[in-house]
């Protein structure tokens, strides 16, 4: 089963889902499965850590995998996309920065640029400069976002995105999503949660056991990882996570946390050391409720294609619309 949209032929692929660039978790064997699963996998380049993202593009192998990047983290180390472009990725994905600087680079270097965005502004921002594909990300996925929700914003998005093809991200972790980002315009999906919970995903055990045995309920959008690691992103930006004893101790108290954060943030430290995830923060959306197993990349791709196909197939079936 497959399904063609604009986003499959743009970047050689049988199937629109894209693995959202995790950082650390999406690294080149999770992303070499989901590709040769045909979809589109994407290696995390994250901050930019250059050694960390030399090795596992190496690790994608001949792969045809992209590269997703914070956008602003490469002004601290403008190398890792000049060591991306060099190994020949199918595409660049860039999130949370201005790309302006960096859209002719990638595009003369023969790799599509996808755009991640969270509001119009920003798509129409992106849609000027370049890029070959947007995704528009709503609040409920997992990691760094604002506010807006997926289900109108992608619709939106496709509305002034001039004829560039659109990826929902957010939200989304079965056929059931897809199908539905498609009937508001889409033309396919990225998935992170899903994909964390996988047998190849780089993420430890542990956390992937906390992605299944968590519930929507159980996730907060906060910047108090943020501040415990010191790493504190401007406004509006926040970061979904999964609750625990350390949003429970500190949420509403984030003037005090940083006031504390030079011990907080050793504690923080020593915890994601030893996978200590009372503490320690993992990074996942409100489709943990839609996760109940660890999975193969590649099962998951084709349990997703195949829900999909057969909710778009038969949806004249389910439905009577009559004219008034």
């Amino acid at each position: 089963m497959t399904i063609s949209t604009r986003v499959t032929e743009l970047l050689g692929i049988r199937h629109p889902i894209l693995l959202a660039p995790m950082d650390l978790v999406s690294d080149g064997k999770l992303a070499a499965e989901v590709s040769r699963a045909g979809a589109f996998g994407i290696i995390g380049g994250g901050y930019g850590n250059e050694a960390w993202l030399a090795r596992e593009m190496d690790a994608a192998g001949d792969a045809r995998v992209g590269v997703g990047f914070i956008t602003w983290s490469m002004a601290r180390n403008p190398r890792v996309l000049e060591l991306a472009l060099e190994r020949k990725p199918a595409a660049i994905f860039l999130s949370f920065g201005d790309v302006r600087p960096h859209a002719d680079r990638i595009k003369r270097a023969g790799a599509r640029l996808i755009c991640q965005i969270q509001t119009l502004e920003q798509a129409k921002d992106v849609a000027g400069n370049g890029a070959d594909i947007i995704v528009a990300q709503g609040a409920e996925g997992g990691g760094h976002g604002i506010s807006r929700g997926t289900f109108p914003l992608v619709p939106a998005v496709v509305d002034i995105a001039k004829g560039i093809p659109v990826v929902a991200a957010g939200g989304v972790a079965d056929g059931r999503g897809l199908a539905a980002a498609l009937m508001l315009g889409a033309d396919g999906v990225l998935m992170g949660t899903r994909f964390y919970a996988s047998t190849e995903a780089a993420g430890a055990a542990e956390a992937k056991q906390r992605i299944v045995a968590a519930t929507g309920d159980g996730t907060i959008r906060s910047i108090l990882f943020d501040i415990a690691r010191g790493n504190v992103w401007p406004a509006p930006y926040t970061g979904r996570l999964l609750e625990n004893k350390f949003t429970d101790k500190w949420r509403g108290r984030e003037a005090e946390l940083l006031q504390n954060q030079d011990g907080e943030a050793a504690r923080y430290s020593a915890a994601r050391t030893a996978k200590d995830f009372d503490i320690a923060g993992v990074i996942a959306g409100e489709t943990v409720d839609l996760v109940s197993e660890i999975l193969p990349a590649a099962e998951i791709v084709k349990r997703t294609v195949k829900e999909a196909t057969q909710l778009v197939g038969g949806a004249s079936n389910r439905y009577r619309a009559t004219a008034d």
